[in-house]
């Protein structure tokens, strides 16, 4: 099965990441990420699983790099992970594990959590991600979010003034796959009727669909 643009393109370490260069100081001031939890945060389409990734492949190779949905994490899911923390991977050695669609988080999952990270071994890495936007309604009502971040690094992806950003990457890459060969402005077009979603921008090429 051949790959998608978006796939195919995806950034795979930190200097291919566009338009992010906040949130890159960030990681990179913090070295290893072993022992440390991320909360990544941002609009659809704007990075946050790859940026994900490649936070865990600084510690973990591929195949020690679990991906799951946060409602699939229950409390008896997370005492799995717990027991297999405990063994070291090959490799690089390390464990890294990226929980999508965090705002899903159950409350029973959350509270065990909070003493999880408070003990995370330091071969071991754990990314949220999220498309909620803030931090103050990011689960139920009555869950406060603020126990959860204060034990992880924050990071906040941006999809504003990208557009110009984008369009050229995504030109490029458009010429690179013989796909298209209209100017940056039509780019520019796409990356603003998309709003910054470069898994949008990207599909649009893919399938012909430029007409704006």
């Amino acid at each position: 099965m051949s790959l998608s643009l978006y796939e195919k393109h995806r950034p795979s370490k930190l200097s291919e990441v566009i338009g992010q260069s906040k949130v890159i100081k960030q990681i990179e001031s913090v070295g290893d990420p072993g022992g440390r939890a991320f909360w990544i945060s941002g609009a659809s389409g704007i990075g946050k699983t790859t940026l994900g990734r490649i936070i865990a492949s600084q510690i973990a190779d591929s195949w020690y790099i679990t991906e799951l949905d946060a409602t699939s994490l229950t409390p008896a899911k997370l005492r799995d992970i717990e027991q297999s923390m405990a063994m070291f991977g090959g490799g690089k050695g390390g464990r890294a594990y990226l929980v999508n669609e965090s705002h899903g988080l159950r409350k029973d999952t959350i509270r065990q959590l909070l003493v999880l990270l408070e003990r995370l071994p330091s071969h071991v890495t754990i990314i949220f991600t999220t498309t909620k936007d803030g931090q103050e309604a990011l689960f139920e009502d009555e869950i406060d979010s603020h126990p959860l971040l204060s034990r992880c690094i924050v990071l906040t992806l941006t999809n504003q003034g990208l557009s110009k950003l984008f369009a050229a990457r995504v030109r490029e890459i458009a010429q690179a796959e013989g796909l298209d060969g209209q100017p940056e402005s039509v780019y520019v077009k796409l990356a603003q009727k998309c709003k910054n979603n470069m898994r949008s921008m990207l599909q649009s090429v893919e399938s012909g669909a430029m007409k704006l």
